[in-house]
């Protein structure tokens, strides 16, 4: 803005005395409020899960689940510092449960999901049934549903937490509430929800047997499920030359999202195949399953390799190669965006 200078000078004395009023002058400030297309803070950055692990060890010998509540170490984005936010509207960390540890069961207004990365044989409870967890399972502890984690197994569970912090933060509307024991009462046997709700049918609205909440009834997608899902893709469809063989998760009740305010998908990219660019509004969290490449991101290249964990902010033209096959798992502030009337996408 070009003024002359007895204009600024006014100008400077008006801002200084409206001050105590708590005014200030929008039009000093409408460029960076209303932009002309998003500048996120966050940066790109990738952290390399083997060395997150040995911290997240260390911690393991220091502090016991029931000491830390969670232990977990959070994952946070070096261009939110001091937020505990991977990108603005979602937080990520990683959760250690020794062997015979449990973490005490609470919830929350936060919707969360769990992304497992070693071990197996641990389980999240949700509202009094156990989810056995085993590696690159997905599951969810929706806002407000009892959850605790528990490791009967003789190994440690590492699993990646994703939750939409931030973005409850913002609203300034979060809850939460503890169980007066450690662990909810067992409800219902392992599994009983993925054989009600699992198989693209449900109970009889009403019935008996319907007794999972009805905008949020499933909360296990196992790997074993999923993974032969995109490799029967990959060998009957075309492959997207923006994404490659792409699966979202569904949430059963709506088709939509899996929660509210998360959207999470797999991809499978070839030995040797190249996405085309891609920018899109939602920041999103990738887990590297299997394989191994390189994601390009606004022109900086970040190596892949198996369970690293790296982050393309909102508006960040993506490139993916794939040295061998490439799996990848992605969650993102879609599901909120698309409710709010605010996501874009664009494809070179």
């Amino acid at each position: 803005m070009t003024l002359a200078n007895d204009q600024r000078a006014q100008l400077e004395a008006l801002y200084q005395e409206m001050a105590p009023a708590n005014l200030t002058p929008l039009w000093e400030s409408l460029a960076d409020l209303v932009r002309p297309q998003p500048q996120s803070p966050a940066k790109v950055h990738r952290w390399s899960y083997d060395e997150v692990r040995d911290h997240l060890m260390r911690a393991g010998d220091l502090i016991s689940a029931e000491q830390a509540e969670r232990r977990v170490l959070i994952l946070e984005n070096p261009g939110l510092p001091g937020q505990s936010a991977i990108v603005p509207s979602l937080y990520a960390g990683l959760q250690l449960i020794l062997p015979g540890e449990v973490a005490p069961s609470h919830r929350h207004t936060q919707s969360a999901l769990r992304f497992v990365m070693e071990g197996d044989g641990a389980f999240t409870a949700v509202d009094g049934e156990k989810a056995i967890m085993r590696p690159f399972d997905l599951v969810l502890t929706p806002g407000w549903q009892w959850h605790d984690h528990g490791n009967p197994s003789s190994k440690p569970m590492i699993w990646l937490d994703g939750l939409d912090i931030p973005t409850v933060r913002h609203f300034d509307a979060s809850f939460a509430e503890h169980l007066e024991s450690s662990e909810h009462p067992e409800t219902v046997p392992p599994g009983d929800t993925l054989a009600r709700y699992g198989n693209n049918m449900r109970p009889v609205r009403g019935s008996v047997a319907d007794r999972r909440p009805a905008h949020q009834p499933l909360f296990h997608y196992p790997y074993v499920d999923w993974r032969p899902a995109l490799d029967a893709m990959a060998a009957s469809a075309g492959i997207d030359p923006h994404l490659g063989h792409a699966l979202e998760f569904l949430n059963p009740a709506n088709g939509g999202p899996v929660m509210p305010t998360i959207a999470a998908h797999v991809r499978l990219l070839p030995a040797g195949f190249e996405t085309r660019p891609r920018r899109t509004t939602d920041g999103t969290v990738f887990v590297v399953v299997e394989g191994s490449g390189t994601a390009v991101i606004e022109g900086q290249e970040i190596a892949l390799h198996p369970r690293d964990i790296f982050i393309v902010p909102s508006w960040h033209a993506l490139r993916l190669q794939a040295a061998n096959t490439l799996v990848l798992f992605g969650y993102s502030d879609k599901a909120a965006q698309e409710k709010l009337n605010l996501y874009k996408e664009q494809n070179a």
